[in-house]
């Protein structure tokens, strides 16, 4: 078993410092701007600005002190100290931009303020995710939760969501609140797509009894790196080759016209690949020049 890494590196806290600058940024100048709440520990904070006039950066640390308190034991090294870290610097920045004298003018319009702020804030919090930071809140709640109840963090987060943002109908009407939801669908389209990347390439699986024609062809027209897997018939137990190859969206065409060339009865499967690395994919991919040949 190989022991998880917890090193504090520099590069994560700058990248959580920027996503906490983006997120906070989205949160003063589209949210609050415009009326627009928001889900979690944020949307709390929101509450408590309308109600009681507290700012956001103050009521953020007052709020996940206690929690990061209860939940220590929860977290490794690492994401104690990202947890602190991402906490205190989205309070910083929320206290930074209230200050600044910056006003997005919008004309009123709520749908470009939803779409700006699912926007910004999406990319603030899927860097944030991403280099391994969290600004605590829900998160140690739903992780509380999932050891002591046995309750996907998932279905935690999003039932503590939906209750804050019902609790928000009690400073916003219902107009804000479709445009709050329109800002939390846009929020978490950006944030898985910062997570996975712009490039998602595919998965293909095939099952033929043409396995080394449809390998060859595949590597030599296609410079693509290919596995076969030994499989077997779940009803006849007979051994067989499988083979997987990653590929760019782009080559799918490719990939089925010589499956088909060799076999049309070929048992085929296309899966997402949220991340590929390696030669091709983390590296420019091969292109055909005038002559045919490959370059990169």
């Amino acid at each position: 078993m190989t022991q998880k890494d917890e090193s504090i590196r520099l590069f994560d806290l700058l990248m959580i410092g920027i996503g906490c600058a983006m997120f906070a940024f989205g949160l003063v100048f589209f949210n609050i701007a415009n009326h627009l709440a928001d889900g979690g520990i944020s949307g709390i904070t929101l509450i408590l600005r309308a109600l009681f006039h507290i700012d956001p950066a103050y009521s953020t640390i007052l709020i996940n002190v206690p929690l990061i308190v209860i939940g220590w034991r929860f977290l490794g090294r690492q994401s104690l100290v990202y947890t602190i870290y991402g906490t205190l610097m989205l309070s910083l920045f929320l206290w930074i931009w209230q200050r600044v004298p910056l006003v997005i003018d919008l004309h009123g319009d709520l749908l470009l303020s939803a779409l700006g702020a699912g926007l910004v804030g999406g990319l603030g919090s899927g860097l944030l995710y991403r280099y391994g930071g969290t600004t605590g809140g829900t998160d140690i709640v739903a992780r509380i939760f999932e050891r002591f109840r046995g309750v996907p963090m998932g279905r935690t987060l999003l039932y503590l969501d939906v209750v804050v943002l019902l609790i928000s109908l009690v400073y916003i009407d219902i107009q804000h609140m479709a445009y709050t939801l329109i800002y939390s669908y846009v929020f978490s389209r950006i944030v898985n797509f910062t997570l996975e990347g712009a490039y998602a390439a595919r998965g293909v699986i095939i099952v033929s009894a043409k396995h080394q024609e449809i390998t060859n062809d595949i590597m030599d027209q296609m410079e693509r790196g290919v596995s076969l897997i030994n499989a077997e018939g779940g009803y006849s137990h007979q051994g067989r080759k499988m083979i997987y190859v990653v590929v760019a969206p782009g080559e799918l065409y490719q990939v089925r016209q010589i499956i088909s060339r060799h076999d049309s009865r070929a048992f085929v499967s296309v899966v997402n690949v949220n991340e590929a690395l390696g030669e091709g994919f983390s590296f420019e991919v091969p292109q055909k020049g005038f002559l045919g040949k490959f370059k990169r």
